[in-house]
């Protein structure tokens, strides 16, 4: 029976309930879908192939959806056995059909088969291919994650055939989650390459993109930007959640005894979500895949032979081997005689990016004693105590002033939120100044473009966030490179809001304050808010990000090599041409020419 996705796209399609491992090592109690499409058009395409035990399956399916039709192209998005080990099969059946690919497929295919392929159609980077109504645009994505890998832009059914990225591990006769299963699947198998996922995220941002379909998991076809959210939060190595993993080994029970402690008291101190896991007994690409989610990881080990815990080690080494960073960690060690699994754990982590070490490192000399539980006292308060402050501040009844929020206040960046009575909005501003104490005043500038702006003169009310040096990329294009005319920036999200019941963002900040706005000051582009403070609050001690800092650590260098054009100063991207438009719009943050570059 046909399977149809549109009314010229069929699934064929299999699900694997056989398999326990997948790749050897990854458990899939829901089995796995190997997924293969065909478009039907005065040309027809088969979307890659499946595993090798389901050949035959493949094949009926196949014929079901064909009849007697006869298939023109095999498309060859990626040679993992898993997707390829029925090219011949499918050649057995349909030996007119040509097979399509770049160079390194039709390399990869003689190393698996060796048998030569007639019938081949070699593709490179942004070529056709017209089977008549639609017209297939290839996309190269090596390393995404095999290197000869590429997917497929339907321009008809508006459809990204996604190769392995997007994919999940469970059958699609299992109803689930994906997040989770996906997340452990990116993590497990793909979290290397984010450098790579990025490449093709931005490749895809220039597509019209309706409808998802990758070689594994769901058809995505609802609320894409929620997925294309994740993957680039996930392949930046961003974090997901907020809250702290603690990821623990124990022998007999005392080093266990110190990591639900901390669980309990991190609960206690106002930490939104706490997570923790024995390595030993659970799921280590389940394990992988939340040390990369959530934004703050405790390693609690004892010392074993000179060295840490076997499964502990095996953890850690999963981190590195996948490029583990932008975290702040803590660390727990026992040892009855000579503990060093500190120092081990900190050793095997020091090559990686952007790991923030939290002090004190707990030491258990064999078991919890005073002087270990008032070290997990001070570890406890600094993995938590903005967490704390955020708690307060959703608990408190009364508006406060602490004075500290504004000695935050520099040439910062700040993302200014409002509501314009339907729906709350987030903007990022770089001046900000305090004018007086007494009383306390600040002066706010907006540019007169933006929709915040006619908000803000509107209700008279705004909160000002002083973004931290933790702020990722991610923060400035949410908040900075669209308008809260077209986007909900706050769609879905938990917030938290001040006395004036406007947000106050949980991340990346180390201060806010509420505002009043008093006076107003036209002066040309922008406009001046004069404003009482209403309400303050200190968050953290992070240093507060400036636009230098900005500029040389949290914004992605633009690849200009060998390139003739414009670059943008605020987002990165090229234009590429002789000269640029006076009224060139930049596709991504939507600023103008102005801030755009010549490429040297």
């Amino acid at each position: 029976m046909k399977k149809s996705i549109t009314s010229s796209l069929y699934y064929v399609g299999v699900n694997d309930h056989q398999l326990d491992m997948f790749e050897s090592q990854f458990v899939i109690p829901n089995g796995m879908a190997y997924n293969s499409y065909v478009i039907i058009d005065e040309k027809i395409a088969v979307m890659d192939s499946v595993d090798r035990k389901f050949g035959e399956e493949w094949i009926r399916n196949l014929v079901d959806t064909l009849g007697e039709a006869q298939p023109d192209y095999l498309i060859v998005q990626h040679m993992e056995p898993d997707h390829s080990a029925n090219i011949i099969t499918f050649l057995r059946k349909y030996p007119n059909a040509t097979v399509v690919g770049n160079a390194r497929t039709f390399q990869m295919i003689e190393q698996f088969f060796h048998e030569p392929i007639f019938n081949k159609l070699i593709i490179n980077e942004g070529d056709t291919l017209s089977l008549g109504r639609h017209e297939l645009t290839f996309v190269f994505a090596p390393m995404v994650h095999w290197p000869e890998v590429f997917v497929t832009y339907d321009s008809y059914d508006r459809v990204l055939f996604s190769a392995d990225a997007f994919g999940k591990f469970g059958a699609l006769d299992v109803d689930e989650p994906w997040d989770d299963e996906a997340a452990r699947y990116y993590f497990g198998i793909v979290a290397k390459y984010g450098m790579q996922v990025q490449s093709l995220l931005k490749k895809a941002a220039h597509l019209d993109i309706k409808m998802i379909c990758s070689l594994h998991g769901p058809i995505l076809n609802e609320n894409l930007n929620y997925y294309l959210n994740l993957y680039n939060v996930w392949s930046t190595y961003q974090s997901e959640i907020e809250g702290v993993a603690i990821f623990f080994t124990s022998v007999y029970g005392h080093t266990k005894q110190a990591a639900y402690l901390l669980k309990e008291k991190l609960e206690a101190n106002g930490t939104p979500r706490v997570l923790i896991a024995d390595l030993a007994r659970s799921d280590m690409a389940e394990c992988v895949s939340n040390a990369f989610r959530y934004s703050k990881i405790v390693f609690i080990t004892t010392t074993y032979n000179t060295t840490i815990f076997p499964f502990m080690n095996d953890f850690i080494e999963h981190l590195v081997e996948r490029n583990f960073q932008n975290k702040k960690i803590g660390f727990i060690e026992n040892g009855s005689w000579m503990p060093m699994a500190g120092k081990v754990m900190k050793d095997k982590l020091a090559g990686l990016k952007n790991l923030t070490i939290l002090e004190p490192t707990v030491r258990l000399l064999s078991s919890l004693d005073d002087a270990s539980k008032k070290q997990l006292d001070e570890l406890v308060e600094a993995l938590s105590a903005d967490y704390r402050a955020m708690r307060e501040l959703a608990q408190e009844k009364e508006s406060e002033i602490d004075v500290k929020a504004l000695y935050k206040i520099g040439y910062g960046l700040y993302v200014v939120t409002s509501n314009d009575g339907k729906k709350d909005n987030g903007l990022i501003v770089n001046t900000v100044t305090q004018l007086t104490d007494r009383p306390l005043k600040v002066a706010v500038s907006i540019n007169k473009l933006c929709y915040s702006h006619d908000v803000i003169k509107k209700t008279g009310l705004m909160n000002v966030n002083t973004l931290n040096n933790d702020a990722p990329f991610a923060i400035f294009q949410k908040y900075g490179f669209c308008s809260g005319k077209e986007v909900d920036k706050f769609k879905d999200q938990q917030v938290i809001r001040s006395e004036n019941g406007l947000i106050v963002l949980q991340q990346y900040i180390n201060s806010f304050i509420s505002l009043r706005v008093d006076d107003y000051v036209d002066v040309g582009t922008h406009g001046i808010f004069i404003c009482t403070v209403t309400e303050s609050k200190n968050i953290n001690n992070v240093e507060t990000m400036t636009y230098n800092y900005y500029q040389a650590n949290v914004k992605p260098k633009p690849n200009t090599e060998k390139k003739k054009g414009y670059v943008c100063k605020i987002c990165g991207y090229v234009y590429e041409g002789d000269s640029l438009p006076e009224d060139y719009i930049c596709p991504i943050c939507k600023h103008g020419a102005s801030d755009f570059e010549e490429i040297k």
